[in-house]
């Protein structure tokens, strides 16, 4: 007889605990069952599928499209999101942030410098496909092509209790213990789960190859622009001899969004450069009594409607959400009946909101002065050095707004001043 392979080890191993491997065959199925099963294949989708295959569970992770794929993003990558990132990740960065210039619809400019780091910029198709491959090196198998069009907990397809039924555009089924959603903002695992949204925006986005005098002039730092349209903004970030120039708004207004970024581009003097890329992408931000699971599914990142609501800045919730999702989607395929898998997803539950919901709250709180007095915001974080030291702060990851406000009372009492005087 021949040595079995690693995975077939891993199949006598697991068979052997409770028979949650990939290779478990499932009763009158005939396929292989698998510990976790990963749907999407962008930060969250992969965090989760590390944090899952690092515990050393069968994790596959499918996703629809080709990697590397275009991704209308910013592309900025803050102290959080860096933290976040698995042991021995070398961000892949177009250029290092150490300045900010700030206006006011092109009004009022001044700039900040620093002479530490701010964040880093990477482009997406080059970090997404990288964060793919630690994941992959962990252990999970991934699966590109690959449509889900359904998951199925009760039925003809789930041969029992304990298994999810994945069912892709081509009539495949693939059976799991636990699934996660990470689909994005348009996430069918999403409104599997119910999730609900409480603000909705549209973000509009140019990449523009620009000469190298042009990128020498914009080396180095970002700007961000406050918009025309209440809550709304733009930016400039810089990736070596490309611009990405964007701008968002709340989902509406169309129309006017665009003028903004046509105005945007313009008063920058960059309306002679044809973009390479000129995409569109929908933001969303959940309710606070959204679920974030049902039965054995979980979901994270834009998929769970999870990012900042004022900056609407996703890759780091995105990744914390990820590898919580990861982690806890773990405990739901060794629970052994409906009522542990429950108290495990309202485990994740708890985590998700203690960290990254309250730092949604305090950007719900942000965004409501900012689309009231943008002015006001504008000259405290170009006029205060304290507000811009916050700023900076938080950008490198040395603090979060949940932190601040959980921890200091000048915090607090700062921000219950923004919203009076921003009312006034």
């Amino acid at each position: 007889m021949g040595h079995a392979s690693d995975r077939e080890q891993k199949h006598i191993v697991s068979s052997e605990n409770g028979g949650t491997g990939a290779e478990a065959e499932a009763q009158g199925h005939g396929g292989p069952v698998w510990d976790v099963v990963v749907i999407g294949a962008g930060p969250a989708g992969a965090s989760a599928a590390y944090a899952a295959a690092v515990a050393g569970r069968q994790v596959l992770l499918v996703e629809k499209a080709e990697l590397p794929r275009y991704k209308t993003c910013g592309g900025g990558i803050i102290g959080p999101s860096r933290d976040s990132l698995p042991p021995g990740f070398e961000l892949p960065f177009r250029d290092r942030v150490h300045a900010v210039t700030f206006s006011l619809n092109g009004r009022l400019i001044r700039t900040r410098r620093s002479k530490k780091m701010l964040f880093g910029l990477i482009n997406r198709p080059e970090f997404d496909a990288q964060l793919v491959e630690h994941a992959q090196k962990a252990g999970a198998e991934l699966r590109t092509g690959v449509t889900v069009s359904r998951v199925e907990q009760h039925g003809p397809a789930v041969p029992d209790r304990r298994t999810v039924a994945v069912v892709t555009s081509d009539g495949e089924t693939i059976l799991a213990r636990a699934v996660v959603g990470a689909d994005g903002s348009a996430s069918r695992i999403g409104a599997h789960v119910g999730v609900k949204l409480d603000q909705v925006d549209l973000g509009l986005e140019a990449e523009i190859p620009v000469p190298d005098s042009v990128a020498e002039d914009w080396a180095g730092r970002v700007l961000i622009d406050w918009g025309p349209m209440p809550g709304s903004y733009g930016w400039v970030f810089p990736k070596g001899e490309t611009l990405t120039v964007g701008v968002i708004s709340a989902r509406g207004e169309g129309a006017a969004t665009k003028r903004y970024l046509e105005d945007f581009i313009a008063r920058l003097g960059l309306a002679g450069f044809e973009p390479a890329i000129s995409s569109g992408h929908l933001t969303r931000c959940r309710s606070d009594d959204s679920p974030l699971s049902r039965g054995r599914v979980l979901v994270c990142g834009d998929a769970a409607g999870l990012l900042e609501p004022w900056t609407r800045e996703g890759i780091s919730f995105a990744l914390r959400s990820g590898r919580l999702a990861g982690e806890w989607a773990v405990r739901i395929a060794e629970a052994h009946d409906a009522v542990d898998a429950r108290r495990q997803a309202l485990n994740y539950a708890f985590a998700i909101k203690a960290g990254l919901g309250v730092e949604m709250g305090v950007g719900r709180r942000l965004l409501g002065v900012f689309e009231r007095r943008p002015g006001f915001v504008h000259a405290t974080i170009t006029g205060l050095r304290p507000a811009w030291r916050v700023f900076a702060d938080i950008t490198r990851g040395s603090t979060t707004l949940a932190g601040l406000v959980r921890t200091s009372g000048v915090a607090r009492r700062a921000l219950e001043t923004l919203d009076r005087r921003s009312q006034g």
